[in-house]
């Protein structure tokens, strides 16, 4: 179906835009509901500029000193999650780069790439900086910058940042065009509620990652593996039996760190087969339907467990009852055996009756408690380990069942097992619950100004 605004010439003036994304009916309309409530331009309150301009890529690593984040990185409103590339700390401190530091409280809004996206800068963060594809909004000190982040979440504020997007081939939002985007002004109450969930959002996000660093750091001090230093040398040999024996030539599954990985961690407790532990099941993909279950496929694995499924694939009913193992159950492992992020891990936490595509192996753990270690430890460097040795494919990496049940799990006591658990689903809580608050900041925002629209 066919949508058409009109538009004066005077309005194409004053706006500078003749296109007819600019004057599409739902911004029309956002800014006719915006118009209700007293707004203020973006600038008024917050001084706008940039990331870095100049070119430092020569100076990335993964062993520097201050994050340096870039467009791609600000796509979790919790900055913490992203995994930003690093810069010495002299190339930080250089005149050049001081207009692009970062502060407290500044919100950072991708403004190429996933434009709309935003962060807001924590006391925790310390040191940083970021490339010109992110815009940095600094308070002047009478407009919160939690209150600020909330409003560009919502509806209101991501129709204002669609609208002023400009480009063809590569999209942007120009800094000159964000005093276009105007921010409602509210009672000083009001903000202060707002405020507060933002903040309670950031505080239980930060619980979150801290419960599963503890995780993380907890299964490497009982295995050992934190101090595990292996020299990789130049070259390394296999001898021809091992070759016929395996049936691969490849220089990858003959690597010598993840055999030196396995005798030592075998010097202090056993090493047993992952079947011992978990019955790995795979599928072919299922054909889709308008109503069924929904398809967990690799773009919605997380962190800890899958998110934002259900809202495109869904699998038929009769594939579904035709393979009744197929539906995930809680504590499922989910295993990413295809392409880039090869072997990374996701547990099942949720209710959700859910099926998986076949580029994901589901690995369905003999006892479920245990399935909060073995998630760790499959994410761990010693479990990536073991899927780059055992992958097979060229251009696309791909490991096979029969190939995952030659890993080799290190014994941990039933106690480490249940500490690690109890962290992980703990960690997957509280992940969830900043969410909810993040949600509950944007929906109070909308609301208030639908009120307003209503009144």
């Amino acid at each position: 179906m066919a949508v058409w605004s009109q538009a004066t010439l005077s309005g194409i003036t004053v706006f500078d835009r003749c296109d007819g994304e600019y004057f599409l009916p739902a911004y029309i309309n956002n800014e006719k509901e915006l118009a209700q409530v007293e707004t203020t331009p973006l600038p008024q309150m917050f001084h706008v500029s940039d990331g870095n301009h100049l070119s430092i890529s020569k100076h990335f690593s993964h062993d520097g000193d201050i994050p340096y984040f870039r467009g791609q990185d600000i796509n979790d409103f919790f900055i913490e999650n992203s995994s930003p590339t690093m810069i010495p700390e002299k190339v930080f401190s250089s005149p050049m780069m001081v207009r692009s530091h970062f502060f407290a409280g500044d919100v950072l809004l991708s403004i190429v790439g996933t434009i709309g996206s935003l962060s807001i800068v924590p006391e925790s963060l310390g040191s940083a900086t970021g490339s010109c594809k992110i815009a940095i909004l600094r308070s002047r000190g009478v407009y919160s910058p939690f209150v600020l982040a909330a409003f560009l979440l919502s509806r209101f504020g991501q129709l204002q940042i669609r609208r002023n997007t400009r480009g063809a081939v590569q999209m942007g939002l120009i800094l000159k065009d964000l005093v276009r985007v105007h921010v409602p002004i509210f009672e000083e109450t009001i903000a202060n509620q707002i405020e507060h969930f933002v903040k309670q959002a950031i505080e239980a996000n930060t619980q979150s990652k801290s419960a599963y660093t503890q995780a993380q750091q907890l299964l490497e001090f009982e295995l050992g593996l934190d101090r595990l230093c292996f020299d990789k040398p130049v070259g390394y040999t296999a001898r021809l039996s091992e070759l016929e024996l395996s049936r691969r030539v490849d220089a990858e599954f003959f690597n010598p760190e993840l055999r030196y990985f396995q005798q030592e961690l075998a010097k202090h407790q056993p090493l047993r087969p992952i079947t011992d532990f978990v019955s790995i099941l795979k599928f072919s993909n299922p054909p889709y339907s308008d109503v069924g279950l929904p398809i967990i496929t690799q773009k919605h694995l997380g962190k800890i467990s899958p998110d934002n499924y259900g809202d495109d694939l869904v699998a038929h009913d009769a594939w579904v009852r035709a393979n009744s193992l197929a539906t995930i159950k809680n504590y499922d492992l989910l295993y990413y055996s295809v392409g880039a992020y090869l072997g990374k891990t996701n547990i099942w936490l949720s209710d959700d009756k859910a099926v998986h595509a076949s580029f994901i192996t589901m690995l369905r753990p003999f006892d479920p408690e245990e399935s909060g270690f073995l998630h760790v430890l499959l994410n761990s460097k010693y479990g990536l380990l073991q899927s780059k040795c055992f992958q097979s494919g060229t251009s696309q990496p791909y490991i096979y069942p029969k190939d995952i049940r030659r890993f080799l799990v290190p014994f941990a006591s039933k106690s480490l097992k249940r500490q690690l658990h109890e962290l992980v689903v703990e960690s997957y809580n509280k992940g969830e619950e900043s969410k909810l608050l993040l949600d509950q900041a944007k929906s109070r925002v909308e609301q208030l100004i639908e009120e307003a629209v209503r009144a």
